[in-house]
């Protein structure tokens, strides 16, 4: 299974959102509250849980899929017009696709001839959650 990696620029942007407060210093109490991460420790239940999401997520094709399919909102995506703007084939795309939808983030429909998938807006409500990086 080979993919195309495309030969343009990626630019990633990484914000801090901790406050320029300098009292906000490594070991400071109010380094707990600006490097906090959600509300608290989670269980052996909701980590193996999340594990499943976020291992599906380490992959940077399944993260170019869902990123189609999350800038259609709650609308849905056919597999076939995923296969062009990634550069990868049919079958890769839906073996990746079902990897998302294995993990919870994606719901797939049969339509005809074609799989259309749309994302779970719940997943995505609980990812964000946890992480809690706003």
């Amino acid at each position: 299974m080979s993919s195309t990696t495309s030969s343009r620029p990626v630019s990633i942007t990484i914000r801090s959102t901790a406050p320029s407060d300098p009292s906000c210093e490594p070991g400071s109490s109010a380094a707990l509250d600006c490097c906090a991460l959600g509300a608290g420790p989670i269980d052996v239940a909701e980590a193996e849980h999340l594990a499943v999401r976020l291992k599906a997520l380490s992959d940077p094709t399944r993260l170019q899929l869902l990123s189609h399919v999350a800038t259609r909102g709650c609308g849905d995506v056919c597999a076939c017009d995923l296969t062009e703007p990634l550069g990868i084939s049919q079958p890769t795309v839906s073996h990746h696709m079902k990897k998302l939808v294995e993990a919870g983030l994606l719901t797939r429909e049969q339509k005809g001839r074609w799989a259309h998938y749309s994302v779970v807006p719940s997943a995505f409500a609980e990812l964000r959650a946890f992480l809690d990086l706003s």
